[in-house]
């Protein structure tokens, strides 16, 4: 691949990315996530973390300070945002997906959404609530679509990604995290052309763009089928992994309610009766085993529970894990059971 570069090559080239990448995620979102788009309109960055503080600049020059978020719904992404000044009130989340009814009685300019698998819950945006959200992206509304772990579905077909119905209204992040690497940092970003040059100017300011290299070597594993093929692979060990997990909880945890099997990389787990889900989490962590609660990613009252990862972990790792969830939770004086 060096051999065919030419000088001009290893500059300071676009921010928004090396052309032969853009061309292939261009590819790649028409092929998998029914998105058609012009390769000029790819800005590449360094992780859906940077697409969103790139955005958050955007929308506060145009008088975006207020971005509704799913509830239960990701921390990270409130902290994000929060770091760039940008206030994160709740909108709540339930079996069908985000509250569009909510959303739009709370008058909130803008909300920032995992619409094919919910994190953490797991849920997909159901078609009524497409559709209510449509109507209300149309009366104005901006969506910010975090296309979190839509490649990884096991039990469920597609969802097509909003930004196919609405790309005047929704700005597209997706990124390789879950595919490749998360220590990769490379990601796209689509905005509609109102956005744009305020989203590149702040990507320009920020970093000038992403290093050129891996660029090219994602951009050959796109185009040359390479990356779907790891995608095959990956499907095939996920399930393997996800379904070892949903045994070791039937097996050492039998209270607790399994949701997000269908797709993804997690499980979020509900437990019965009173736990201090955090507790809980560090006294797993104490033995050894990482977990999240949770609470971390509730900005209202919910039901105690775990977040639980898989795609990292062999299945004896995740059934000697959940046994010690389990051991965690047996260990756990009263007054640490009691919210």
């Amino acid at each position: 691949m060096l051999r065919h570069l030419a000088a001009s090559d290893f500059g300071y080239g676009d921010p928004c990315g090396t052309p032969a990448l853009r061309r292939a995620v261009a590819t790649w979102l028409g092929r998998s996530r029914g998105i058609a788009v012009d390769p000029a309109e790819v800005i590449i960055v360094a992780g859906v973390s940077q697409a969103l503080g790139l955005l958050a600049q955007a929308l506060r020059r145009d008088g975006i300070d207020r971005m509704g978020v799913e509830d239960p719904g990701s921390l990270g992404v409130r902290q994000h945002l929060n770091n760039w000044q940008v206030d994160t009130p709740p909108v709540t989340v339930d079996a069908a997906g985000v509250r569009v009814d909510e959303l739009a009685a709370s008058g909130l300019p803008a909300v920032m959404l995992t619409p094919a698998h919910q994190f953490p819950t797991g849920v997909v945006l159901d078609g009524e609530r497409r559709r209510q959200l449509v109507a209300w992206a149309r009366a104005g509304g901006l969506v910010i679509e975090d296309d979190y772990d839509a490649e990884h579905r096991y039990d469920r077909p597609p969802v097509p990604a909003l930004r196919g119905l609405l790309p005047d209204q929704v700005c597209y992040a997706g990124s390789v995290s879950k595919l490749l690497a998360p220590a990769l940092r490379v990601g796209w970003l689509l905005v509609p052309a109102r956005y744009r040059e305020a989203v590149v100017a702040a990507k320009r300011n920020a970093d000038l763009g992403n290093a050129v290299l891996p660029q090219l070597v994602l951009a050959e594993l796109m185009s040359s089928g390479a990356l779907e093929r790891q995608l095959r692979l990956l499907r095939r060990r996920h399930v393997q992994r996800r379904d070892a997990m949903i045994a070791a909880v039937a097996a050492h945890l039998p209270g607790a309610t399994v949701h997000g099997a269908a797709a993804g990389l997690h499980l979020m787990i509900t437990l019965d009766g009173d736990v201090v889900d955090a507790e809980l989490a560090a006294a797993t962590l104490e033995l050894g085993v990482k977990v999240q609660p949770l609470s971390w990613h509730c900005q209202r009252v919910y039901r105690p529970g775990l977040v639980l990862g898989y795609a990292a972990n062999t299945a004896s790792d995740i059934q000697e894990g959940i046994a010690t969830i389990a051991a965690a939770l047996r260990q756990m004086p009263p007054a640490a059971r009691l919210r």
